[in-house]
């Protein structure tokens, strides 16, 4: 998945999810000059882009998993694999 190969597997969400987290916090607060918040706020929504893109593509995967379909889907780009033979699981 090309998540994990830039850092957004699980733990890159984790840590996306408690940086979100974080700056939530600070603009609830209030306490932000405007251009300090409109700055977290633009962070804050690159995060949130951030995990959904890293949740489609386990959502993928996991259904790519269920329905017993691994061996015409190539793992790096989960589309189907062409001429139908199976990929090597190494």
């Amino acid at each position: 998945m090309s998540g994990d190969k830039n850092g957004e597997g699980v733990q890159g969400l984790e840590q996306a999810l408690e940086d979100l987290e974080k700056i939530v916090i600070r603009l609830e607060k209030g306490d932000l000059p405007l251009a300090e918040a409109i700055k977290q706020f633009e962070r804050g929504v690159a995060l949130t882009r951030r995990c959904q893109t890293v949740l489609k593509e386990a959502e993928q995967k996991v259904q790519v998993l269920s329905e017993g379909m691994l061996e015409d889907v190539d793992p790096h780009t989960l589309k189907k694999k062409e001429g139908g033979g199976s990929l090597p699981l190494c």
